[in-house]
């Protein structure tokens, strides 16, 4: 199954510069196999170590820090000689290993030769010890969720992408193509993006499948927040946590803290929100009082709308039928509108690595994101069918005469200062925009 962040990994292996790397994400989002992949396509050799209840791997790390001899006890762990340049050294969840994640600064200072990758959970990385953190000597990257195009490819679908790759900016897609990827897209909207629904669909095409492994990610979830959270922050993260396909579905979609649970407050709430944001769970999408640069020199911190990382999940969990989506009925017209601000916040994270903002003025208009691309400040309003009207859109360009607007729907390509965005091309939008 192709991900994209292969090519970065290939430029980390081939970089001079190169240090240890970690790479960061949600769990089941597919590191662990990206990594493994990487090794056998592109090393000779490939070490393995997962940490997660591994005492006697732990206990390599808990006399000193002395990375010859902990390469040499490795390789002896594992019956087998660690090389430089030709074994990749995969360390999974180094999260449970704090003096693992030390060691880092070491292997970087000491043997460069060696090739490091490290998976962990966002979470875990993040609530790592101060002085465990090998500060400014690894590398790191993030591993998402799959992309609308990486499920395109996974269904085998290589001469459409191709396709889509080697357009032009501004040319329109072939209606041969639009109902293919329109349904693909709706399928998307279904499965989401984690790697193991994916397989599980284009091997099986059985929805009840799919569903059974979303919940169990979804439990998964809810189990990391028992096994890293403080016993008093468990009760108020699963709270927030399901309450946000609520909020989404509601008109206004601003995240109300009262709405949580009767009785409690933002001061109540904040610190398991922030727990959720860290973990790479939830996204939160920040309102701006003006689009200037920089975006964050004008938020409004108390001012936000929260969504999930995966749309698959965000489905699952409101409990909407897949068969609504499929068969296009309009009684669950509201909440087809979040689902679509979803998939979009989505893919704008993963093809900028960054969470955008949106714009909202006074109760006239409210603009779903805007995000900077280069030096442009890209206002962008989403529409989940075939849509013409933007009125927000058009108050915002009334008021600020942005060089570049964007409105994406299942409409195909066209316009120049309003740039129509089908909704399945999102992860081709700075390319179309800086055409």
């Amino acid at each position: 199954m192709k991900r994209l962040l292969m090519d970065e990994l290939i430029k980390w292996k081939n970089s001079e510069d190169r240090m240890p790397l970690i790479v960061k994400g949600v769990r089941q989002c597919g590191k662990t196999y990206l990594l493994k992949e990487f090794g056998n396509e592109y090393y000779e050799d490939v070490a393995y170590f997962n940490f997660e209840g591994n005492q006697g791997l732990q206990q390599r790390f808990e006399n000193d820090l002395d990375v010859e001899r902990i390469v040499t006890e490795l390789g002896i762990l594992r019956n087998k000689r660690i090389t430089p340049k030709s074994t990749l050294i995969i360390f999974d969840e180094i999260q449970f290993c704090n003096r693992a994640l030390t060691s880092l600064k070491y292997f970087c200072e000491k043997l460069p030769q060696y090739h490091i990758i490290c998976a962990g959970s966002l979470l875990g990385i993040a609530l790592s010890k101060p002085l465990s953190f090998p500060v400014g000597k690894v590398n790191f990257l993030t591993l998402r969720p799959m992309n609308f195009l990486e499920f395109l490819m996974a269904h085998d679908e290589g001469l459409l992408c191709d396709y889509l790759i080697h357009l032009s900016p501004n040319e329109k897609i072939s209606d041969l193509f639009v109902d293919r990827l329109e349904n693909y897209l709706r399928m998307y909207y279904i499965t989401g993006g984690m790697p193991e629904v994916v397989t599980k669909w284009v091997s099986t095409k059985d929805l009840s499948a799919i569903e059974i492994i979303q919940q169990k990610i979804l439990d998964s979830y809810e189990l990391d927040f028992a096994k890293h959270a403080p016993v008093k922050d468990f009760p108020k993260l699963s709270l927030i946590w399901h309450s946000i396909p609520e909020q989404l579905a509601k008109e206004n979609t601003k995240f109300i803290f009262s709405q949580v649970k009767q009785g409690l407050r933002a001061k109540d709430l904040e610190d398991a929100l922030a727990w959720l944001v860290s973990a790479g769970l939830a996204y939160k999408v920040i309102k701006i009082e003006k689009p200037f640069m920089p975006l964050s020199a004008y938020a409004d911190q108390t001012f936000f709308k929260l969504y999930m990382a995966d749309v698959g999940l965000l489905r699952k969990m409101s409990r909407l039928p897949a068969q609504a989506i499929l068969e296009k009925t309009d009684n669950y017209k509201e909440f087809k509108g979040a689902l679509a601000e979803n998939y979009v916040l989505c893919e704008l994270v993963f093809n900028q690595n960054t969470v955008p903002y949106f714009w909202k003025s006074k109760n006239v208009a409210e603009v779903d994101f805007v995000a900077q691309f280069g030096m442009n400040i890209v206002p962008i309003e989403v529409k989940s069918e075939r849509n013409e009207k933007a009125k927000s859109l058009a108050e915002y360009r009334k008021q600020y005469s942005p060089d570049i607007s964007v409105k994406t729907s299942m409409n195909n390509i066209s316009g120049k200062e309003v740039k129509l965005i089908p909704l399945y091309m999102l992860w081709k939008i700075d390319q179309i925009i800086t055409d």
